[in-house]
């Protein structure tokens, strides 16, 4: 017999999940180059109109977020009613799971697929399907073959993270023309403005024609608010009208509202931001090459690189640069032992890495 509250079952099995180390022992201001951030910060006029919108913390939110959604409806030209805006991409794919998921049923997605969505499965007492890969890029065709009567929830993060692979849009559209009606394609495109792949769809044009798609956007990294929490999906009529059932009242705060409000006026700092990535991309690249690390080819502003299956070596590098000030993320509890993950950073902090990593390789 029990004598304190209980949880759901499984809840207690789940792993909770582990942010990227924030400090380096011994600097006061460690190079963090491992959550994806924007290095540049968040734009000024973002800012600005975070400071103006202290004078009405007193107050409410709009709940339905109206003048984000027409903003985001006049910036991507999308009808308003199928934009739901929330806390953060990542609580309108919890909704998701909420809103679709019975006991039992079946969430599909990549091996090494962002990990909140085996985290959505299992917290909806669903059962989490990772397919598996080829090199760490998905595979349509066996994720096409994995789909079941039970399959509910198909997740694809497009470019992925940790892996950073791109789906190419032919893939994506036979990866969705291949499901039947009644599954759900969700397509994570939190890094959608880092690419320059003409081959690229955020599937914004899925959403236009089918009612079985949603594509869901973050202002947390090219247009650097990830303190703030704020995304949003574009989605059909019907689907947005579930997930407005079921958000919170007030889901998407006051200041973060007016802050990417006017982030998506300035499209100079988005410019600025993705084509520092762009620029970086491929010198990194280079310079861990030259160490005799393996690259895997990014379309984000990060960077996965292998340790050629030795998970020691991977420990090992991290601590070295750790030791530097300099702080990546390992890849374990992402089910890839004998990896590290980099963000790209500023000019200096991006040289500091290569040089750093290049000592430790020489040791």
């Amino acid at each position: 017999m029990t004598h304190q509250p209980e949880p759901r079952s499984g809840l207690l099995d789940i792993m909770a999940y582990r942010g990227g180390v924030a400090d380096a022992p011994g600097f006061a201001a460690p190079i963090k180059l491992s959550s994806n951030e924007n290095c540049f910060g968040a734009p000024q006029s973002a800012i600005d109109a975070l400071i103006e919108e202290t004078a009405r913390l007193e107050r409410y939110p709009d709940g339905g977020a109206l003048r984000l959604r027409e903003a985001l409806a006049a910036k991507h030209d999308l009808p308003v009613d199928q934009i739901v805006c929330g806390c953060g991409s990542d609580e309108l794919l919890q909704l998701l799971g909420r809103s679709y998921l019975r006991p039992g049923d079946e969430v599909l997605f990549s091996a090494h697929g962002f990990l909140s969505y085996k985290l959505i499965a299992l917290q909806n007492e669903a059962v989490p399907i990772m397919v598996p890969e080829d090199d760490l890029c998905a595979n349509v065709s066996r994720m096409l073959a994995a789909v079941t009567k039970r399959t509910r929830l198909v997740f694809v993060a497009n470019p992925n993270n940790p892996t950073g692979y791109m789906m190419p849009k032919n893939d994506l559209y036979r990866l969705h023309a291949g499901l039947p009606e009644d599954v759900l394609l969700v397509i994570d495109a939190a890094y959608a403005e880092y690419v320059d792949d003409p081959a690229y769809s955020s599937g914004m044009e899925l959403v236009h024609k089918h009612k079985n798609v949603l594509t869901t956007r973050t202002f947390s990294k090219v247009y650097g608010l990830a303190g703030l929490r704020i995304g949003w999906a574009y989605c059909s009529e019907q689907v947005a009208a579930v997930l407005n059932r079921v958000r919170s009242p007030f889901n998407a705060n006051r200041p973060a509202q007016a802050a990417a409000i006017a982030a998506l006026q300035d499209n100079a700092f988005v410019a600025r931001s993705a084509a520092h990535v762009q620029k970086w991309r491929p010198w990194l690249t280079d310079e861990i090459s030259k160490t005799g690390i393996r690259v895997y080819p990014s379309a984000g502003n990060f960077i996965l690189m292998g340790f050629n299956n030795d998970p020691e070596k991977a420990d090992a590098a991290e601590h070295f640069l750790m030791k530097k000030g300099l702080i990546l993320r390992g890849m374990r509890g992402f089910g890839l032992p004998g990896f590290l993950r980099l963000t790209i950073g500023l000019d200096e902090e991006n040289q500091a890495f290569a040089k750093g990593l290049a000592e430790f390789m020489a040791s």
